[in-house]
């Protein structure tokens, strides 16, 4: 039998490690539309996952595990990421008359020029871009390469949760596939995605939906909800649930919100000073917030003020179809924190 309505889920789910907690989201299409089927935020304890690599790979599986219930339905495969300061990237150009496995061994030896290991401790992927413009004789190969502990530890993090890995991408290709949910007729203008997390800050610049300018830097996005949980005796649930939802009171905005919120925007402010200064021409047209601190109270505003340009929080969820099952207010106030595990979940439809 041909179906006319194709629907597309076969169990995958995005996975999204971070330093503070794991994110997964799961999406279908159907057609045109794409709907949000679930979600799950999962708190990590501190020292599991330093400098984005796993150092507790039980507690992270367990975190996993936890989502997988808060989720519900059935998933097998997990598309799951790694920090784009542990990758490198590089494009080549290579005679068109290499295919198949005599590519392989030709991007091998490419490969192993320029990058600082042994190729045997390396995971390393390519992808055939396409003619070069001015040899079509040439083809233009992008490589994409890890240390294999960076890519296996997250495997084994969702395989030991009861999923396989079924991918394995790079936080910025995450970052891109997401942001054409929100900018598909960009044209020329730049467009940044600052993603503000609790131990890093990741400053991703497109133009044309492509990635052109990326950096990652120390950032202390926790400090925040740990002040406040010292100050007034909360948990750390607490403390987040309360700045998702904004209900401090003055006092408590003017001592610590205010002045963390006057930090955050000095660190993305100094972010853009490299890019301004890497020789990419152009001015930012718009800066997209996501990660787990972008949505303390008023800090859109602060960064306006602070940039000149306009910034808004990022809601990938904004055109898609939302689950009868989830509470639609809820998911956009986190869908900021989502938009790593969104753009994975997008991954499991090139499947």
């Amino acid at each position: 039998m041909v179906s006319l309505f194709r629907k597309k889920s076969a169990g995958w789910i995005g996975v999204d490690i971070g330093s503070s907690s794991v994110k997964l989201v799961a999406l279908s299409r159907s057609g045109r539309d794409t709907q949000i089927d679930s979600y799950a935020i999962v708190h990590l304890p501190a020292g599991a996952v330093v400098d984005g690599k796993i150092e507790i790979p039980h507690e992270v599986s367990s975190a996993v595990e936890r989502g997988l219930k808060i989720c519900g339905g059935r998933y097998s495969h997990a598309v799951v990421s790694v920090p784009s300061s542990a990758v490198i990237t590089k494009r080549l150009q290579i005679n068109n008359l290499f295919t198949g496995i005599d590519l392989e061994d030709q991007v091998k030896v490419e490969a192993d020029q320029f990058i600082p290991y042994p190729l045997e401790e390396v995971a390393l992927d390519f992808e055939v871009l396409g003619p070069v413009a001015k040899d079509p004789n040439l083809n233009e190969i992008l490589i994409v390469a890890c240390r294999k502990e960076s890519s296996e530890s997250r495997e084994e993090a969702v395989v030991n949760a009861g999923l396989k890995c079924g991918v394995v991408d790079v936080d910025t290709y995450c970052m891109e596939r997401m942001l054409s949910l929100l900018e598909s007729k960009s044209g020329d203008k730049l467009h940044a995605v600052v993603d503000l997390g609790a131990s890093t800050l990741g400053l991703n610049v497109f133009k044309n939906g492509n990635l052109v300018y990326n950096r990652e830097q120390a950032f202390s996005g926790a400090d925040l909800s740990a002040s406040i949980q010292q100050s007034y005796s909360m948990s750390h649930e607490e403390a987040e649930l309360s700045l998702r939802e904004n209900s401090f009171d003055k006092e408590v905005y003017e001592s610590l919100i205010e002045p963390y919120t006057d930090t955050v925007a000095q660190h993305v402010s100094r972010a853009l000073q490299f890019f301004y200064s890497s020789g990419i021409h152009g001015q930012l047209d718009k800066c997209y917030l996501a990660g787990g601190v972008s949505g303390i109270p008023h800090l859109c505003g602060r960064l306006e003020e602070e940039l000149g340009i306009r910034a808004v929080l990022t809601d990938p969820f904004t055109n898609m179809l939302v689950s009868p099952r989830l509470n639609q207010e809820r998911l956009h106030r986190v869908a900021p924190m989502l938009a790593k595990a969104c753009g994975l979940a997008l991954r499991s439809f090139d499947q």
